[in-house]
This record gives C-alpha cells, structure tokens and sequence, in this order.
C-alpha cells in the first residue's frame, strides 16, 4: 500500500491481522528507551545477532508489524532479500508508552502464537518490563535483570533500559 501511495512515507501504520493500524507517535522517552537498547545489544551481542530497529517482520500472511528492536539470526543479506520471519527472529522488543494495551494485548500474543520465542514489552510508566515466552509471562522490576532466552549469557538490567 505504501508503494502504491496510499499511505504517506511518514505515516505510522502496521499491518495486524490483516488490519491496518495507525500507530501511535514516538515521543522522546521512547526514542531514548529504544536508543538505550540499540547501543546495550548491539555491543553485547556482537556479531552473534543482527539488532534491528523498527523494521516489519512478517508474522504470518496477515501481520507485519514493526517492533522497536529485534534481535535476528544473522545473515549476510541483513534481510534485505525479504522481512525477516519468525524462524529468523531470537527476540522482539516492544517500547511502551503510549502504547501498552495494544503492545500487551495485541502485539505480543500475535507475535507469541507466531511462533516468536521471546517478546519483551517495557512499559515505561510503571517502569517494568514483561517477559512472554510461549506459555509464561514474567514481570520485572528495575531492580531485575534480563536475558534474552537465545543469549542467556547476557544480563541486561531493567534500570539501564529504563534509564
């Protein structure tokens, strides 16, 4: 549709379920929480993982939504053949500001059932961050730390990603 014009380059739309779906503005602590994250992962994980940044993944034939990161298996083509799929996928991070019904409601059991293994949601008004696996939800507090479940090497403390 973007290619088609019907949505401006600037518009913040994604495709769930087979719905578009405006999304809403970043504001500052978000961008800075997402920030945050970029420059933890990208220096803790290396080459091991590719850190994408508001980029689609394809989650089935009907969903392509853009989280705030994802951690990907790499590949030499950094996916510019095609979105990344969830085999493709260690993590997707979702950043919640606004946002945190629709990221915990929507956005991560569709990512979930998708077969994503891992989503995080960080809610930056109550200062936590939940962990979604199939099955479980976990939800931390600032004095925790996290791993991702692909990386169990790397502990990330809930306070630096809330800053």
């Amino acid at each position: 549709m973007a290619e088609a014009d019907i949505f401006g380059p600037d518009d913040r739309v994604e495709l769930i379920d087979g719905e578009v779906v405006e999304m809403s503005p970043i504001g500052s602590r978000h961008a800075g929480c997402v920030n945050r994250l970029n420059r933890l992962l990208t220096a803790n994980l290396g080459e091991r993982a590719i850190v994408a940044v508001q980029n689609p993944i394809q989650v089935g034939d009907l969903s392509e939504p853009q989280p705030d990161l994802v951690l990907l298996r790499p590949r030499p083509d950094f996916y510019a053949d095609h979105h990344a799929l969830p085999p493709d996928v260690f993590l997707v991070i979702e950043v919640a500001e606004t946002s945190l019904r629709f990221d915990l409601e929507r956005k991560a059991p569709l990512y979930v059932a998708g077969g994503i293994p891992e989503v995080w949601v960080v809610d930056l008004a109550d200062g936590v961050v939940q962990v979604f696996t199939p099955g479980t939800q976990v939800r931390l507090s600032r004095r925790d730390g996290a791993s991702p479940g692909a990386f169990p090497d790397l502990v990330v403390e809930v306070a630096s990603i809330l800053g």
